[in-house]
């Protein structure tokens, strides 16, 4: 490490992104996989006694569950990683999410164990969402305290690319699984991505444990700066950041309805094969991977705030026409407005909010500030495939409600964008100092 103006010390920001990349990658396979699962075969393995639209609700709530959690992952793992540093944080919520997907995968069905069937897969839900609540702060914030100042946006970005490849594999391995014949899908065919899950886990273990601390955290600990009660700071000082964040976190909606509601309401409703609906995804997330360091070395040069707004109102408009093109079951306009609004002007925001969101808050309540903030807005949004479900209705034309719905959530998180503060030119370690501001001649002040 070299020294820095600052008085910090020049990370290793290329392995801190790659790790970051390739755990979330790992991290969100595991997440994802349960909800493919979910819109695809849970209602028929673990809700049987339901009516088939009953249990694809079900299901669908069992992937919302695991939202429930993450708010408290977030307060309890960005205190340990605000108070211990980031690289504890990394490896346990890692070997947590990989332990409880394989323990789904190992799962006895409803007709096999009966109601302890679905108990037990709530609480491996659960605890998923316990590890999520504090996977990607503890990546941001490992990321951005590596990264130069003038690519913190670039760097912070490997994260959601990572998050984008985790989603590519994980549908990419429900292609063969969702060709097989009906039941060989629900007696062992779904179990197959679960498993995988264990191989790719102490993959990731063994890279992240080589991770170095931040030179950031390094520093405070040094100096017995590091906040003994990261919460009490964190909700005394910040807390209008904190909620800007939690709306902010709602263009999260997007990735869910397209994620999760779409493939099941194409699937259950329309009637569309499930093998184009899965390629959708995955041809939007390669398109994601590719489009995401591109807007985000963007930010760098222009602001967080142009690209998230014109992202946001970019999905609000295209939501419409693509859940539309699913109920009219065009599968050419479904690729492409899939692969446009998701693999294009979503990522505008993916691209900018890991920094973003990291920078409205000091170095000692980082993590804190990011997890809690993101998380429980990604709580919100983890239950809207199933209030859009309600919303909509049942029918083919229920996707007009449910476009209605996610555009005006968009507007929601718009206005939030606006009140924050642009970042890109403050300093490192002049970040979330309060009444901080740069002047016309570029110089930044900052005051406690």
């Amino acid at each position: 490490m070299t020294p820095h103006p600052d008085g910090l010390t020049v990370g290793k920001p290329r392995k801190a992104a790659l790790a970051a990349w390739i755990g979330s990658a790992l991290e969100y396979y595991d997440f994802f996989i349960y909800g493919t699962a979910a819109a695809l075969v849970f209602g028929k393995i673990f809700f049987p006694s339901s009516a088939p639209a009953a249990g694809t609700l079900l299901a669908l709530s069992t992937f919302g569950v695991g939202y429930v959690t993450r708010p408290l992952g977030a307060v309890l793992l960005g205190h340990l990683g605000d108070r211990f540093g980031r690289k504890r944080v990394l490896v346990l919520t890692l070997l947590l999410m990989g332990l409880c997907t394989v323990g789904v995968g190992c799962l006895p069905s409803y007709a096999s164990i009966g109601v302890a069937a679905p108990v037990l897969l709530v609480v491996l839900r659960l605890l998923q969402g316990l590890s999520a609540g504090g996977e990607q702060a503890s990546a941001n914030s490992m990321s951005l305290e590596h990264a130069p100042e003038n690519r913190r946006a670039y760097y912070t970005s490997f994260t959601l690319s990572g998050t984008q490849a985790g989603q590519i594999v994980a549908t990419a391995v429900f292609l063969p699984v969702a060709a097989l014949p009906q039941a060989d899908l629900l007696s062992w065919g779904w179990r197959i991505p679960f498993w995988c899950s264990a191989v790719m886990v102490l993959v990731g273990y063994l890279i992240r444990r080589t991770l170095e601390e931040t030179p950031v955290f390094e520093q405070e600990a040094n100096a017995g700066e590091v906040a003994k009660l990261p919460l009490v700071v964190l909700f005394r000082d910040h807390w209008a950041d904190v909620l800007r964040v939690v709306v902010a976190a709602l263009i999260a909606s997007v990735s869910t309805i397209f994620t999760v509601y779409a493939l099941s309401y194409a699937v259950n409703t329309v009637g569309l094969s499930k093998t184009p609906m899965l390629w959708v995804g995955v041809l939007a997330n390669v398109a994601a991977v590719i489009t995401i360091p591109l807007w985000a070395t963007l930010a760098d040069r222009i602001g967080r705030k142009p690209l998230f707004v014109g992202g946001s109102l970019g999905c609000a408009v295209l939501i419409f026409p693509y859940l539309g093109a699913i109920s009219a079951g065009s599968y050419v306009w479904i690729f492409a407005l899939g692969i446009v609004m998701f693999g294009i002007v979503y990522t505008m925001t993916s691209a900018v909010w890991p920094a973003f969101y990291g920078e409205m808050f000091p170095a000692r309540v980082r993590l804190s500030g990011t997890a809690i903030g993101t998380q429980v807005g990604f709580a919100i949004s983890g239950f809207l495939p199933t209030i859009a479900a309600a919303v909509g209705g049942s029918g083919r034309g229920a996707w007009l409600g449910v476009s209605i719905f996610t555009a005006g959530l968009c507007v929601v998180n718009v206005l939030a964008v606006l009140t924050g503060r642009e970042t890109h030119k403050v300093p490192t370690a002049k970040l979330g100092l309060r009444e901080s501001r740069v002047d016309g001649a570029g110089r930044v002040e900052a005051r406690a």
